[in-house]
């Protein structure tokens, strides 16, 4: 199986190659249309501002490979964090931003009536499971993951949402849409289920 994590110029890469590894198995960081293109799996993962992943994304000519992989060939791709918000319609991270527009979706600043919540939400934070999902095989429901963002992702498709969260208001943590796999939390920072989220993400999609 090829495993290829996308380096766009944003991400904690190392991180989640590390966590591929440790669960048993062998990953590329690649940013090459053609490693991308034979792929099996991809993982896009990012931290960042959302106008500099996509201007990344389009400097380095990686909007066609990935969309052929993900709407032609249809194969998993789970994305992380910024990674995630990337798959939106739209943005509005400092400005009006489009975004791969894989999802019927907008990322949104956090608004909160509670002004004593800190935003950007960082730290670990509860899972609040919407519906079954091979991601969350062997994940009980009082399982935490670690956040860092100061923006959401709003679905228009809440079919779509597998799982939300709780800061100040719920918002959504996790998604499926056929092969698009997306988590706002950080797997590859949160421990042994953390670990757990992306074996099921390599074993069972």
């Amino acid at each position: 199986m090829k495993i290829s994590i996308i380096d766009y110029g944003l991400g904690n890469l190392h991180s989640v190659l590390g966590a591929v590894c440790k669960i048993g198995y062998e990953a590329i960081i690649t940013n090459d249309a053609s490693e991308i293109k034979t792929s099996d799996k991809l993982i896009l993962p990012g931290v960042g501002a959302y106008a500099d992943g996509m201007r990344n994304i389009k400097n380095l000519n990686l909007l066609e490979p990935l969309d052929e992989f993900v709407n032609i060939k249809k194969k998993p791709i789970l994305g992380i964090c910024l990674g995630f918000q990337l798959f939106a319609q739209e943005s509005f991270e400092f400005g009006h931003h489009k975004g791969l527009g894989w999802i019927d979706a907008s990322v949104e600043r956090f608004s909160l009536e509670d002004k004593k919540i800190r935003i950007p939400h960082v730290g670990w934070n509860n899972f609040i499971k919407y519906r079954n999902n091979v991601l969350w095989d062997g994940i009980p429901s009082d399982t935490v993951f670690y956040y860092v963002h100061s923006y959401h992702v709003n679905c228009k498709n809440e079919k779509i949402i597998t799982a939300k969260c709780s800061h100040g208001i719920k918002f959504v943590s996790a998604i499926q849409q056929q092969n698009i796999f997306g988590t706002q939390f950080h797997p590859e920072k949160s421990q042994f289920y953390g670990l757990e989220v992306i074996k099921n993400f390599i074993e069972k999609t």
